[in-house]
């Protein structure tokens, strides 16, 4: 709100401009001396007097408060939804145009609520396009501007700045972030359906790469019962993905199939093609659980091709570990090892955990092959890479495989350390992040490699 010298000399010139006397304004809620006082800036008007006065003046709260035609914000909020239907159904940079020039006019307009919504957008935007720094930036811009918001009104910055961490193989971190959220929710008594949902989809994820099951098992029944309170569709479809997760790690493949064909109906109505493509990319990772390779290659392609029209980078890069996993269960190594080979190089801040899968695959290539030597090198670079993700199975299952190569050479002793240090990372059933919050992420910890490589 201006200062009341601003506000007074506003309702003096409306007041004018409507060929209306001090007492006509004023009655029957008030009385001409107020009107006089209030217009000489000598008394700061409440939020009811301006309220009042706007009806009678045929103006908005917000022109006599701020000097700013309500029009301009019905305006931001329109080029809002521009962007947000960009993003939906076009691609991610188009739609970030858009919201840097909401953004810009929201922050010359002094729109608090409009500027976090673009920051909101661009956030989501450099989440698409692989920019994780970008996007921790955006949503903790947007954050800030939220502070003095309940907490439903802040879960969509919180839920995507957990989803930055969460892409950038800081596992423990994002599920610490949203485990937090929605314990806050609880013991405030925030319930907003809308919010717990969202928290909840996107901690399954996280739950289930950590080992988490019973967690992610528990998160997923209740993000299923709060969906039939949930107006926005899109965000119902998403829970009904995330669930899909959670049927797999427990073997419920129908289930699962059927979920995600739920999530599709939903998609396909509102032309998301992301969360389309992340579907297509789900059942063909189930199709692949189930044996049907040659299902799963064509809905695995349908995904990877939708998400670098989009040049959505880090799915393209999950989708393609997926793919060149069942083109490797198929025999066909080479055109495996061509996809794998493009994911090496992918740095710290955009894709380790999905260089780190890329060298595992690389590494199973390799022992079928008979080239155990090769093995060796990349199951030691994944386990290197994937050492800060808390990816607790993925470790796991690294240190049994590259344990398995170092026995069958004779090399015992090795084999047991590296044993030991898998069972390390074996989670107990429904462990999380409880306890004391952990520390921001910092450099990824490296795994020393065995004594020497495996005789050729």
């Amino acid at each position: 709100m201006d200062e009341p010298v601003e506000i007074g000399r506003r309702v003096q010139r409306l007041r004018a401009e409507r060929g209306l006397t001090q007492k006509q304004l004023a009655e029957p809620a008030y009385t001409p001396a107020y009107i006089s006082t209030l217009e000489a800036g000598k008394v700061r008007p409440s939020e009811a007097a301006l309220r009042y006065l706007a009806e009678r003046l045929g103006a908005s709260y917000d022109e006599l408060a701020t000097g700013r035609p309500a029009r301009l914000a019905t305006e931001l909020r329109l080029a809002l939804t521009d962007a947000q239907l960009e993003l939906a159904a076009g691609t991610a940079d188009a739609a970030a145009v858009r919201y840097r020039r909401v953004l810009t006019d929201a922050e010359h307009l002094g729109l608090p609520a409009e500027q976090a919504e673009a920051l909101l957008g661009l956030g989501d935007c450099a989440l698409e396009t692989g920019e994780l720094a970008d996007a921790r930036r955006h949503f903790e811009a947007a954050e800030r501007l939220l502070a003095d918001q309940p907490l439903p009104r802040r879960a969509r910055a919180v839920r995507g700045r957990a989803v930055a961490h969460l892409l950038a193989g800081e596992l423990r971190y994002a599920c610490y972030l949203l485990e937090s959220a929605i314990d806050e929710l609880g013991s405030r008594g925030l319930a907003d359906p809308e919010a717990l949902l969202l928290l909840y989809a996107a901690v399954i994820g996280p739950y289930i790469d950590m080992g988490a099951h019973a967690r992610a098992a528990h998160a997923a029944e209740l993000a299923l019962a709060l969906a039939p309170r949930v107006a926005d569709p899109a965000l119902v479809a998403g829970m009904h993905r995330q669930v899909a997760r959670t049927f797999l790690a427990e073997g419920r493949l129908a289930d699962a199939d059927e979920s995600l064909a739920k999530a599709q109906a939903v998609y396909a109505q509102l032309r998301l093609s992301t969360d389309l493509a992340h579907c297509h990319w789900m059942r063909g990772y189930v199709q692949a659980q189930h044996g049907d390779l040659e299902v799963a290659e064509r809905e695995l392609r349908t995904a990877r091709q939708m998400l670098t029209a989009r040049r959505a980078v880090l799915f393209a890069a999950q989708v393609e570990v997926e793919l060149a996993d069942v083109l490797r269960r198929l025999g066909r190594y080479e055109e495996a090892a061509g996809l794998l080979s493009a994911l090496l190089d992918l740095d710290e801040e955009h894709g380790t955990v999905h260089a780190g899968g890329a060298h595992r695959l690389l590494g199973l290539i390799a022992e079928e092959r008979g080239d155990a030597r090769g093995a060796e090198e990349h199951y030691v670079r994944a386990l290197a890479l994937l050492g800060r993700s808390g990816a607790s199975g993925d470790l796991a299952d690294l240190c049994r495989l590259l344990g398995d190569l170092l026995r069958r050479a004779g090399r015992t002793e090795e084999a047991l350390e590296v044993y030991r240090t898998g069972l390390g990372h074996r989670a107990a059933p429904g462990t999380t992040t409880l306890g004391p919050a952990p520390a921001a992420p910092g450099p990824p910890a490296v795994l020393a490699p065995p004594a020497r490589p495996v005789s050729g």
